[in-house]
């Protein structure tokens, strides 16, 4: 009689353990939303290989639609602020990774030259006041978006000697840029690159 009560128990603590084990999988494997995102995935999450399908139909409509332009927008004021606040600080490291070769050289010609002149950049940016999608263009697995941003900046460059020779670091400057972004979505490189700008 003890001994079918014991084998009844095994079985019920085999039960209950299984369902703890299913639980903790569960718990253990969801995203919290606090996890630490990498500069190439400041446009969403990145694609997986059997997610690509459900990204095309997503992105390659003529008519994208409101999760995607909002995913996308989002990602690209983060993408535009730390492009403009780290070209004014000359810092060439941030700026790699979210530029393709040419703007990339651009930007580092530029940063060169001030040091060789001695210039100082200072820029205090405001924020983004509003960020357009004005276009979308797929050419085969290349997706491009033109993006109309509008921000605010203070900025100002001095000389060697703490002059300013441009701009006034006591007036907010209204901005209007035109970036293009683009990325191979078949690409395991989750980045957008900046590929060109328009002021």
């Amino acid at each position: 009689m003890n001994n079918g009560f014991e084998y009844f128990d095994i079985i019920l603590l085999a039960i209950i353990a299984g369902f703890i084990i299913l639980r903790l999988r569960s718990i253990l494997g969801r995203r919290t939303g606090h996890e630490k995102k990498a500069l190439g995935n400041l446009f969403g999450k990145k694609a997986r290989q059997n997610d690509a399908e459900e990204k095309v139909v997503n992105l390659s409509s003529s008519k994208l639609d409101n999760v995607a332009k909002e995913q996308f927008t989002k990602g690209a004021k983060a993408a535009y602020e730390m492009i403009v606040t780290s070209f004014a600080k000359g810092d060439k490291k941030t700026l790699k990774p979210l530029l393709n070769k040419e703007i990339y050289q651009n930007f580092s010609d530029e940063i060169d030259h001030r040091k060789k002149e001695d210039l100082k950049s200072e820029l205090t940016f405001v924020g983004v006041k509003s960020a357009e999608i004005k276009n979308f263009e797929k050419k085969n697995n290349i997706y491009t978006f033109t993006v109309n941003f509008v921000s605010e900046i203070i900025t100002c460059k001095k000389d060697k000697n703490n002059k300013i020779i441009e701009g006034n670091p006591d007036i907010i400057k209204t901005v209007n840029d035109v970036w293009k972004f683009s990325k191979n979505m078949w690409s395991s490189d989750p980045n957008w690159y900046l590929v060109e700008t328009q002021v």
